[in-house]
């Protein structure tokens, strides 16, 4: 496999997330490394956080591992029991199961960088900890609803 030439990669930016949360989602954009490379069995992103902005909703997967490596700036780790400062080569592991929600914000006034490895379980649940949102996917195809069961509306519905 060739070298990716990082440079070349249009930044995603915006959210899958429903309204309101995912305008929440400003100054958060991510460099797809792992489709970009073409790979299939788990994702490798870089997320890149502008100050003030947060990484996601925070969240846990039910069948999905994820692994976060600082690569530049500084970031607060936000988990159910507390706050952590990640800086460039800090590092946390998140098991598939764990019920314990996380997400990064940059609250610093420097642009944030950090890898993102997790695995792509083609049946997914993630469950929103602060928020009336939980995720369903099966075999790709993704569904936000309420916690109550309740969908809510796609995205240009």
């Amino acid at each position: 496999m060739p070298k990716l030439d990082l440079s070349s990669l249009t930044p995603r930016t915006g959210s899958s997330y429903p309204e309101p949360f995912a305008s929440q989602m400003q100054g958060r954009s991510s460099l797809r490394l792992g489709e970009a490379g073409g790979l299939t069995q788990f994702g490798a992103n870089i997320v890149i956080l502008q100050p003030g902005a947060m990484s996601s909703q925070r969240h846990w997967h039910l069948k999905e591992d994820e692994f976060v490596l600082m690569l530049s700036g500084e970031c607060v780790m936000v988990l159910d029991g507390g706050e952590t400062v990640m800086r460039a080569g800090d590092a946390a592991a998140f098991p598939a199961g764990l019920a314990d929600g996380h997400h990064f914000i940059n609250r610093t006034s420097e642009e944030a960088r950090f890898l993102v490895v997790g695995s792509k379980h083609p049946e997914e649940v993630c469950t929103y900890s602060d928020v009336d949102l939980h995720l369903t996917m099966d075999e790709g195809a993704f569904a936000y609803r309420h916690k109550d069961g309740t969908p809510y509306p796609k995205k240009g519905a």
